[in-house]
Formats: structure tokens, sequence, C-alpha cells
């Protein structure tokens, strides 16, 4: 004889689903029993919290109904398993995230019924049991599946994880390290991103064939690292070696394209790139884009700052913007440059700090050498300006 479902597993279920906290306590379990859950940062986060909402809706439901997994269900597993093998994240720790998920439902569901019959109790044993070896299996086989499919494709796989790398769909470095291995790449880091589009104001969409072929001029001095290239809409968004930097602007140019590099981040943090690059080309203005002149970290910096976005602290703009020159052994540089922008000539600079007009164009020139900034050009002037006045 089969028992039917009792009124309390009803109950139960309507009071965890619409409690936020139980998706909550599932969460903070997971991120904190299993490592790789525990490297996520917060832009992954609100994924987990989705996919644990679903998942406990759905086994609270079968609980309640005595029911098992669908096909609608058996896909949406699957989808999460390939979108794992994607972005590197072991099955196995995925896996092992359910069984985490599964001992907080039970402990929650006892709180709320600590005189659940048994029958009901053993129904709960039997639906997380079999729905455990269920999604084991199906995830299992979409993972390698997924994985085969990746490393056959060479090139889209390379694409992709250049893809996944811009959304910050990464676990952490660890898994990162894993999924070049088995790509057999070795990724630069720190890198050298760039962020590039047509100077034409028509701009369609680009084709993965032009970002590659820029990637092809700019990434032979790589060595052994492997540049990566994807497409943005009309911008082309290219991981390099540091080498590549010295590079760009020659090779933008014959293009009649512009750009902005970010030099020195590390892997983890291509995302927070790859957003300051793009916002730096979306608001420069057009004289910031002079002749040979590829917008860096300072430029960018300068330019959401002035969009009231700033990424970083202003002592730290400031130090990318002036580099060597906060330094007090250049104190002498940082004086003449200061006396130079407020005076609006370096006549009147070198009478402000009793020096001969040769002396004060000297230090000028010294300014351009250890900043890359010509305080002659009206758009590195400005970010000077601004960087010495936040410094201040």
């Amino acid at each position: 004889m089969t028992n039917k479902p009792s009124e309390d597993r009803e109950r139960v279920r309507q009071e965890m689903v619409a409690d936020p906290r139980v998706v909550e306590a599932i969460v903070a379990a997971v991120h904190e029993q299993v490592p790789v859950y525990a490297a996520l940062d917060d832009s992954r986060l609100p994924e987990v919290r989705a996919i644990a909402a679903w998942g406990l809706e759905r086994l609270l439901g079968l609980w309640a109904t005595d029911g098992t997994l669908g096909p609608a269900d058996l896909r949406r597993f699957r989808g999460i398993a390939s979108a794992r093998a994607a972005d590197g994240r072991p099955v196995q720790a995925v896996l092992r995230a359910y069984r985490v998920a599964g001992t907080v439902l039970t402990d929650e569901i006892a709180a709320r019924a600590p005189r659940l019959a048994a029958a009901d109790a053993f129904a709960l044993a039997r639906m997380l049991l079999a729905t455990l070896d269920t999604l084991s299996e199906e995830m299992a086989t979409a993972y390698a599946a997924t994985s085969e499919d990746l490393a056959g494709d060479r090139t889209r796989a390379l694409r992709l994880l250049l893809d996944d790398l811009i959304a910050g769909r990464h676990a952490s470095v660890g898994a990162l390290t894993d999924r070049s291995a088995r790509l057999g790449i070795q990724l630069p880091d720190p890198c050298c991103l760039l962020v590039a589009e047509p100077v034409a104001a028509n701009r369609p969409d680009l084709a993965h064939e032009t970002a590659t072929g820029l990637l092809d001029a700019l990434a032979g001095s790589g060595g052994e690292m492997t540049p990566l290239a994807t497409v943005r809409g009309s911008r082309a968004v290219l991981l390099l070696p540091l080498a590549a930097s010295a590079h760009v602007g020659a090779v933008l140019g014959e293009r009649s394209w512009r750009g902005c590099v970010i030099t020195g981040e590390g892997l983890d943090r291509v995302a927070l790139a790859h957003r300051l690059a793009a916002d730096a080309l979306d608001t420069a203005p057009a004289h910031a884009h002079r002749s040979g002149h590829v917008l860096t970290d300072a430029d960018a910096h300068v330019l959401v700052l002035l969009a009231g976005r700033p990424a970083a602290a202003p002592d730290h703009i400031a130090r990318v913007v002036l580099g060597p020159l906060t330094d007090v052994a250049q104190r002498h540089l940082l004086e003449a440059l200061t006396a130079y922008i407020d005076s609006g000539s370096a006549n009147a600079a070198a009478r402000a700090l009793h020096l001969h007009p040769q002396s004060l164009r000297y230090r000028l020139r010294r300014v351009h050498e250890l900043t890359g900034r010509d305080p002659r050009d009206p758009w590195q002037r400005l970010t000077l300006d601004i960087a010495r006045t936040i410094r201040d």
C-alpha cells in the first residue's frame, strides 16, 4: 500500500519557498564548504543564488508530490553542467555543492517539522538519493561532452575562454589554470588587455576574423604564452603579453583604429580591466585620440573619474598617471610641471621658480620621459593636472 503525501509536506514546502533565508543558508553553506565556490567573486554569487532558489523549489515540489525529475529538469541540469565545463569549474565541486545543499534542505525541514511522520521522512530520503543519483549522471555526461567539444574546436574554445574572462565567469585562478592546461596553453599573467575599434563613425559589428587579424599583428613577441581574441559588437578585445603593448599604437595607426590598453593586471582582474577600457572608449573626447596615441590605464582612470565612476582611490589614480613624479627625488620635476600648468607657459613657470627657461623646458622633457605624457598636449596636460590636483 502506497502512502499519500501528507499535508505536512505541503505546509513545509510553502513555508520554505516563501522564506528567503533558506536560499541564503544554502548559498552560505556551499560558499563555506566547497573551496571552488569560496573563491567565487561577488559577480558570480547571484547565479549561484538563482540556481539554489530554483533547485530548492523543485526538490520541495518533488517531495510534496512524490514526483520525479522530468525532461525539463534534466535539460536544466545538463545546461548547468555545460556552463560549468565552459567556465572551468570542476564537475566534482558542482556535485558536492548539490550534496551540501541537500544537507541544508534536510536540516531546514527538520527544524520546521520536528515530529515529521516516518513516511514523510523516508520519502524525503528517497527523493534526495534518487535525485542526486540522476543529476550526477546527467551532469557528468553533459560536462564531459562539453569539455570534449571545447577541446576539439580549439579556435572556439580559446574565444570562449576570453569571453568568460571578460564576463568574470571563472571560479578561481586555479580553475582557470586547469582549463588552460586542458587546452594546452599558457596565458600571459600579468597581461595586456586591449580594447580597440575602427575610427569611422559607422562601426558595424566586427567579424571574429578581424580580431584575429589584429591579434596576428600584435602577438609575435609573446614567446610560449598564448594570446586570445574575441569581439564585443564593433570592438575587438585582445589578451596579449605585456611586451605587445609597445607595438599597439603603430598597429592601430596603420589600420585607422583607436583603442585603450590596460597593462599589468592579473588574469583574475580581466573583467575589471575590460570595463575600464570600454568605459574609456565610451567617454574619451576626440582630442584624446591624437594620432599615434593609445589610451592607457592612466587615461582610463581619469576618464571614469570625470564621469563620476572612479574605479580606484584618488591616490592610486595619481600614482598611475604621475608615475615616478610621486617620488621625493623627483619633487623638482613635479614642481616644474605644476608651475607650467598654473602659469600656462614655460617662460612664466621659469620666472615663478627662479629658473632659466631652458632649465624649465629640460624638466618638462624629463616629465614627458618619465610619465609618457607630454605637458604641451592638451589632453595629456589635463590628465597630469587632474592627477597632481587629486594627489594634493
